[in-house]
């Protein structure tokens, strides 16, 4: 499983750090996604899912 964040249409509202902090950051001139791990360890997972669902602007996808 591959994630991915879309800086153009990412809001730096940190919920996917929030519940991912492994796999995401902000960054710290735009506070907009960043992937820390392209590819999701199997762990992980169920927090890549989460952060996909709770992103409000839709940012993050997954790629099998």
């Amino acid at each position: 499983m591959k994630v991915s964040g879309d800086t153009t249409v990412c809001i730096g509202a940190g919920m996917c750090v929030l519940t991912a902090p492994d796999l995401f950051d902000q960054s710290e001139e735009e506070g907009t996604v960043v992937v820390l791990v392209a590819e999701v360890p199997a762990g992980l997972e169920g927090a890549a899912k989460r952060a996909v669902q709770l992103c409000p602007s839709g940012a993050i996808s997954i790629n099998p």
